[in-house]
C-alpha cells in the first residue's frame, strides 16, 4: 500500500473506505471471473472437440459454475480416519489465499506514461475514486515482484499439505510431485520475472508498467528480447499443473492426485484455487510483458479503454491455456524435469547474464551502438559455449555413472 498515492498525505476514515471498496471490488470480480473461466474453459474445449459443452444451467449454460459450487456446498464433507484433522482443513485455503495476494498487485487500469517523458514528480495510472487520487489496484508495495515470487512459493504448500495430510498413498505421490516440479520451474520463472526487473530497474508493478508506456515498442516482450516471457509462459503453466504438466492430478495414474480424498467445499476450493491461479498467472503475464492496461483510446472515456484492453490481453491468455489444455499430450516425469532442469534454467541463466551485459555496455559513456553490440555479443557467445561445455561434461560424467551402476546390477543379477 505504500506506493498508493491514496496515503501520501496520511490515513483517514475515506482512505480506509477506498480501501476497503477495492479489496471487496478486486475479490468479487476475480470470483465472477473465476466462475466465467470455468465456463470458458469448458466450452472452448467442446468447440475444439466438437461437442456441445454446458447448455442446460442458464442462458448457454453461464450458470454451471454456479450450480457446481451450490452442489459442492451442499455435499457431505468427508475426512479420512488417518488424516491429520487441522493440516486437512487448511490446505484449500492456502491455495486459494496465496491466488488473489498474488493478484492484488496487479494494475488494471488507468493511463499510463513512461517516466523518462513525464515533468518531474508527476506520477502515472493514477485515477479519481470519491475525490480522492488512488491507484487501480489493490496495493503496490515497492517489493511487489518479490510479494509475487513469494505467494508463487507458497502456493505449492497447499498442494503439498493436501497430499501428506490425507493419510493415503495416491494424494502423497501427487504431493511429492507438486514439490519436484515447483522446485524445478520456480527457478526458470524466477528468472524470467528477474529479466523484467533488470531491463526496468524497479520491482513496483506500477514502474514496471509505466516503463512500458508508449507504445509497444516498449514492451518487455520485446525489451527482454522475447525468450524470458516464452520461459514464463512455460514455467506458470508447470506452476499451475496445467496440462501438459498435469501430473501432480494425473488421473490415469494417481486417480485424483493430491485431492483425492476431499469433497464437498473443500474440493470446490482446489478448484477454485486452480482457475483463479489461471487468471492471475495471465493477468501477472500481461502486467510483466505486454504493457499491463496499455492501448490505444478511442473517442473518450480515456478512464475505460485501459480495462477494456486489460480484460482483452488477459483473455487472450486464458484463450493459450484451454487450447494447451486440448491439444498437448501429457508429458512423461523424466521429460517434465529434463525441461525444466536441462532447458529452461541454463537458458535464462545464459539469458538473465546476457541482459545485465547489454544494461552495463548501454550504460558506458562514449560507446556507440555497434561497439556496444560487438562487446555484448562477443561476451555472451564466449561464456554460453563456456557453460555448454560444462554442461555438457555434466551430463556425461553422470550418464557414465548411471551406466556403471546398470552393469553393476547386470553383472550381480547373473
Amino acid at each position: 500500500m505504500t506506493g498508493d498515492p491514496l496515503f501520501a498525505d496520511g490515513v483517514d476514515w475515506g482512505d480506509i473506505g477506498i480501501m476497503g471498496v477495492k479489496v471487496l471490488v478486486a475479490f468479487a470480480a476475480l470470483l465472477v471471473a473465476t466462475m466465467f473461466m470455468i465456463w470458458f474453459e469448458r466450452k472452448l474445449i467442446s468447440d475444439m472437440q466438437h461437442r456441445i459443452g454446458p447448455n442446460v444451467a442458464g442462458p448457454w449454460g453461464l450458470l454451471q459454475a454456479f450450480a457446481d459450487g451450490v452442489k459442492f456446498f451442499f455435499k457431505e464433507d468427508l475426512r479420512p480416519a488417518n488424516a491429520d484433522p487441522l493440516v486437512f482443513r487448511l490446505a484449500p485455503y492456502i491455495s486459494a489465499v496465496t491466488a488473489f495476494v498474488a493478484f492484488a498487485i496487479v494494475p488494471i487500469g488507468g493511463v499510463f506514461t513512461n517516466p523518462a517523458s513525464s515533468p518531474p514528480g508527476t506520477r502515472s495510472g493514477t485515477v479519481t475514486l470519491f475525490g480522492k487520487e488512488t491507484i487501480l489496484q489493490v496495493a503496490d508495495p515497492p517489493v511487489g515482484i518479490l510479494l509475487l515470487l513469494a505467494m508463487s512459493s507458497v502456493a505449492v504448500y497447499g498442494v503439498m499439505l493436501a497430499g501428506w495430510s490425507s493419510g493415503s498413498k495416491y494424494p502423497l505421490i501427487g504431493s511429492v510431485r507438486a514439490s519436484a516440479q515447483a522446485i524445478s520451474y520456480e527457478a526458470a520463472l524466477g528468472m524470467a520475472v528477474v529479466a523484467a526487473v533488470i531491463v526496468t530497474g524497479s520491482l513496483s508493478t506500477q514502474h514496471i508498467v509505466a516503463d512500458q508506456a508508449g507504445g509497444i515498442g516498449n514492451w518487455l516482450i520485446l525489451t527482454t528480447g522475447i525468450v524470458p516471457f516464452f520461459v514464463f509462459l512455460i514455467a506458470a503453466t508447470a506452476e499451475l499443473n496445467r496440462p501438459p504438466f498435469d501430473l501432480v492430478e494425473a488421473e490415469q495414474e494417481l486417480v485424483g492426485g493430491f485431492h483425492t480424498e476431499y469433497s464437498s467445499i473443500r474440493f470446490a476450493l482446489f478448484f477454485l484455487a486452480e482457475f483463479m491461479n489461471v487468471i492471475t498467472m495471465s493477468a501477472i503475464m500481461v502486467t510483466l510483458f505486454f504493457g499491463g492496461p496499455a492501448g490505444p483510446v478511442f473517442f473518450g472515456l480515456t478512464w475505460l479503454w485501459p480495462t477494456v484492453w486489460f480484460l482483452v490481453k488477459v483473455l487472450a491468455f486464458l484463450f493459450v491455456f484451454v487450447w494447451f489444455r486440448a491439444t498437448l499430450p501429457r508429458l512423461r516425469y523424466d521429460q517434465l524435469m529434463s525441461l525444466g532442469w536441462k532447458v529452461l534454467i541454463p537458458l535464462m541463466l545464459f539469458w538473465l547474464m546476457f541482459l545485465g551485459l547489454r544494461q552495463l555496455v548501454a550504460d558506458q559513456e562514449g560507446w556507440n551502438l555497434v561497439q556496444q553490440l560487438v562487446v555484448t555479443l562477443v561476451i555472451s557467445a564466449a561464456a554460453f559455449a563456456l557453460g555448454w561445455a560444462l554442461l555438457a561434461a555434466a551430463l556425461r560424467a553422470a550418464k557414465r555413472r548411471v551406466d556403471d551402476v546398470d552393469e553393476g546390477l547386470e553383472v550381480g543379477g547373473g
